[in-house]
Formats: structure tokens, C-alpha cells, sequence
């Protein structure tokens, strides 16, 4: 894991690059007819090149709340040429945002660089696929599916119970074959958790940090913004930055952005105060 991350100890800034038609953020932005732009992705990542991301984090399902399952055929169809392309002509490390066995197994063989599962590699034979391909992988906490998780944010104690959570799913990888040089961890803000939940969690992104792994905090234009500020999705930019920089000061080694630019230019001031080694 600590290949993908900057050696200068600062937060890495992972660019969202969502290859679904019906994402929270950007609505399918990247599609055309029905199927993915590969010239519009190109470019997209392009600009986010240029603006200095470490990580380029592909995803194929929605995981929004409420979002509809994808097929592990049209999932594959929608990352696969998306990772190929990216790897021949980028230089970035690339992650990719899936749960399907199938799918790890394939963008391995593409040339990916990361797992990013929101659902921690519980699905039957993904903890084995993650295994097999010799990849860092990034475990997320999560109740349920998106149709159903607004209903299962029921916690006696929100931190207790995603840290016990997080370090059994650790413990289950390190079981598998995968150690813990290769394990990052995400508390899973907005996947079942209500703002209270949400609050509760940031506050106590130092404990997550102290487990030793590197935590990634993903909060660009989520809800918990939009509950904060009374925003709308497009308006949650500044909110968004204030979080990441307040995650990276609670020690999250990755940030998951929509805004690159504009999460690495306040990175490069909180870095310089802090000193440590500028971006790029």
C-alpha cells in the first residue's frame, strides 16, 4: 500500500472517476449512448493529471443510496476498457471501486493497482480474488445494499462498532494471505450512517488512524455536506475541501475527491503550515 502513497507522509488525493450512467454527482457525464466515452474519460483524467491527483479510483456500480445492482457483465463491460485505456496512457496509480470477484480478477490482469470495496470484500469469493490478485486493497464499512442501508444506521456506539467491524474484516484478509502492508481502511461515511453517525466518525478519524493502516475518507459532495450547508450536490465544493482538510489533519492518508484541483491547492496550504513536502 505505502507504494501508492506519498512518501512525504501528506494525504494522497484520489480522483472519483465514476463509469455509471447514474451516479450522485455527475449523472453519467462520461457516457455516451449508453456506453462509456473513452476520449471524454481520457480527457477528464487529463485534467485531473494536471491538476496533481495520486490516484485515479475507476467504479462501474453506484453505490449511491437507493442505486439499482449492475449485472457482473455489464460492470466488467463498463471498467475493464476504462482501466486498460488508463494504464497505456497514464502514468497513475489506478484503483478500482468494485465488490465483484469477477471483476478483481480482470482489472488484475489490466494492470490495476488497487481494490477499493465498499463492502470489504464480503462477498462470496472476493476475499479470495483479492487474494489471488497480489493487490493493496481498501476495506469499507457498510450495512446492507444501497436500497437498503438508510434502515440499518441502528448503532449503540458508531465508532466502537465500525472499528470492531473494520479490524475483523483486517483480520479475515490477514487470514487469507493478505497482510496488513497491503490493507487500507474507510469508515464508510454516508453508507449506513445518519449525520449524527457521520459527525461521530470524523471526530474520531484519529482513532481509525491509530489502528496503523492507512485510512482513506471519502465525504466529497455527500450528503452529510448537503445536511451541514443546505446545499444542493453541485454547490458542496467548499464544504467538500474543509472536510478533506480536516480529515487529513485527523491523519487520512487518502482523500476521494470529486474536485482535484481545488482539494490539492488547499492541501499545498495546509501542507506548507504543517511542513511537510509540497504536493507534486
Amino acid at each position: 500500500m505505502t507504494r501508492l502513497l506519498p512518501p512525504s507522509g501528506r494525504a494522497a488525493v484520489m480522483g472519483i472517476l465514476n463509469i455509471t450512467p447514474d451516479s450522485f454527482s455527475d449523472r453519467g457525464q462520461l457516457f455516451t449512448a449508453g456506453q462509456p466515452d473513452l476520449q471524454r474519460i481520457a480527457r477528464h483524467v487529463e485534467a485531473m493529471v494536471a491538476a496533481g491527483v495520486d490516484i485515479i479510483d475507476v467504479g462501474g456500480e453506484s453505490t449511491r443510496p437507493g442505486a439499482l445492482p449492475v449485472s457482473e457483465a455489464e460492470e466488467l463491460a463498463r471498467v475493464v476498457p476504462v482501466v486498460a485505456m488508463l494504464k497505456t496512457r497514464f502514468a497513475v496509480p489506478v484503483s478500482v471501486d468494485t465488490s465483484c470477484p469477477a471483476v478483481m480478477d480482470a482489472v488484475a490482469a489490466a494492470g490495476a493497482d488497487l481494490i477499493n470495496d465498499v463492502r470489504a470484500l464480503a462477498r462470496p469469493g472476493a476475499l479470495e480474488a483479492a487474494a489471488r490478485s497480489g493487490l493493496p486493497v481498501c476495506l469499507m464499512h457498510t450495512r446492507g445494499e444501497p436500497g437498503d442501508m438508510g434502515r440499518l444506521a441502528n448503532y449503540r456506539d458508531v465508532v466502537a462498532e465500525v472499528l470492531d467491524h473494520l479490524r475483523a474484516r483486517v483480520a479475515l484478509c490477514e487470514a487469507a494471505g493478505i497482510p496488513r502492508a497491503r490493507i487500507a481502511i474507510d469508515p464508510g461515511f454516508g453508507f449506513a450512517k445518519d449525520l449524527a453517525h457521520n459527525l461521530a466518525l470524523f471526530r474520531a478519524l484519529d482513532r481509525f488512524a491509530a489502528e496503523g493502516l492507512p485510512v482513506l475518507v471519502g465525504v466529497s459532495r455527500k450528503r452529510m455536506v448537503g445536511e451541514l450547508l443546505d446545499r444542493p450536490v453541485g454547490e458542496r465544493l467548499h464544504g467538500s475541501v474543509a472536510l478533506a482538510l480536516l480529515a487529513a489533519q485527523r491523519g487520512a492518508r487518502i482523500l476521494r475527491v470529486h474536485d482535484v484541483a481545488a482539494t490539492v491547492d488547499a492541501l499545498k496550504i495546509l501542507h506548507a503550515i504543517e511542513g511537510i513536502q509540497p504536493h507534486g
